[in-house]
């Protein structure tokens, strides 16, 4: 008898069970089917910036255009990935269908004219806004609206990257310090996993990275890691610092708003000239793989940081992860003779323990270094991720993430959604 009183008390999570998968899938096939087509278009827009150097004089000019017309048409939709992290904690906020677009436009003419910007705001931007219409679709209640937007975020990360665990973790990790929301576990990693699926089978190709050189676990070997993950979460703190109070200033200095960009993008425009040299602009993705192939100088990290501090808080689209891994990485890279670590190693390990500090999200960071190069990396990523995430003070890349926990234990926020 006792199967007849375990299968009633069973179909309450049967069904919350099914009405999660179901809706995970739905803004998995919409948000990777979003990325697909938008990698599609940036992949384009490198190519034709690639083979057209002069196209950077007319940066300026692009900067402006957007600006006037996120002006006029984007009210709402400026804040962008704070805005997602608003919504989810508070659910009476509306996240407008037209980010998509928006921000898919911006963020593709931000690369085709020679802003330094990354991919992963806009993806993770595009999947919430379509999985605001879907819980309005669905008719969702508040709660189970920020369960799904958390599942867009996890969804965008994820397809955008190819990295299904560290973009379901993304979207658990991101919108609070110290906390994860385990109700979202599971549409969070359906949604991830799916919407990677279908990239793929739209026929996206993600980057493949070489395996750096693994070193057996001693003494020195995770000293030297600890010292390293110091130094990546003070450059995070840096790179967020600095893009926060440059956007400020042009704030405060520019009131006209697409006036920002037109003068981010004119400094961009001269720089790229005086240097004679694209090697800093776009998502870099050459000098990435380069970063584990053979020593690099330690300036070009130094200069990706300040192309794309200038391109970010001047207002330009498109996100801050990309760019954050290339200055991880050429970092770690120039580091490695200093700690006696092989250079590969030091520069995979730098690739996401960079974003771990700047991003505050240093379990989605961990997850994927072990998708990206292989898990005999992962007790040095991780190590570094979290060291990087101390060091990296509780500010960061994203001004609307909350305090659930501080980071040593000894500042705490109440919760407000209890």
């Amino acid at each position: 008898m006792l199967h007849f009183t375990i299968f009633p008390k069973s179909l309450p999570l049967l069904r919350h069970v099914g009405k999660w998968c179901a809706a995970a899938c739905l803004i998995a096939l919409l948000s990777g089917t979003a990325s697909a087509f938008f990698l599609f278009a940036l992949e384009w827009a490198t190519g034709w910036r690639l083979t057209h150097a002069w196209i950077i004089w007319l940066l300026p000019l692009a900067g402006f255009v957007v600006g006037w017309i996120y002006l006029h048409f984007g009210k709402g939709s400026e804040a962008g990935n704070n805005l997602l992290i608003d919504a989810i904690h508070d659910p009476n906020k509306i996240v407008p269908l037209r980010m998509a677009p928006l921000v898919f436009l911006g963020t593709v003419v931000s690369h085709l004219f020679g802003a330094s910007v990354g991919r992963e705001g806009t993806a993770v931007q595009m999947g919430g806004a379509l999985a605001e219409r879907l819980a309005q679709a669905l008719r969702f209640a508040p709660q189970d609206k920020r369960i799904l937007l958390m599942a867009g975020i996890s969804a965008g990360f994820a397809s955008v990257f190819g990295t299904p665990l560290a973009g379901a973790m993304f979207g658990l990790e991101v919108l609070a310090i110290g906390r994860l929301r385990y109700d979202a576990i599971l549409p969070c990693f359906l949604a991830a996993i799916v919407a990677d699926q279908v990239g793929l089978a739209w026929g996206v190709q993600h980057t493949h990275y070489a395996a750096p050189a693994i070193i057996p676990i001693a003494i020195w070997s995770l000293l030297a890691v600890l010292i390293a993950g110091a130094v990546f979460g003070l450059t995070g703190r840096l790179f967020a610092t600095a893009t926060h109070a440059l956007a400020a200033a042009f704030k405060r200095h520019v009131r006209y708003a697409p006036l920002r960009p037109l003068i981010g993008g004119l400094c961009i425009a001269l720089a790229v000239w005086a240097l004679g040299s694209q090697r800093y602009i776009g998502l870099g993705i050459p000098v990435l793989v380069e970063s584990l192939q053979h020593p690099l100088p330690y300036w070009d990290a130094l200069a990706k940081m300040a192309f794309t501090v200038v391109s970010l808080g001047s207002g330009f689209k498109g996100g801050e992860v990309t760019p954050l891994f290339y200055i991880g990485a050429t970092l770690g890279n120039a580091l490695a003779p200093l700690l006696h670590l092989p250079f590969s190693l030091l520069a995979g390990i730098g690739f996401v323990a960079v974003f771990a500090g700047a991003a505050n999200t240093p379990l989605a960071s961990t997850l994927m270094a072990i998708e990206l190069f292989g898990p005999e990396i992962g007790p040095f990523a991780a190590l570094a991720c979290v060291v990087s995430y101390l060091f990296s003070g509780h500010a960061g890349i994203y001004h609307a993430q909350r305090v659930g926990r501080g980071k040593r234990g000894d500042i705490e926020t109440p919760d407000k959604e209890k």
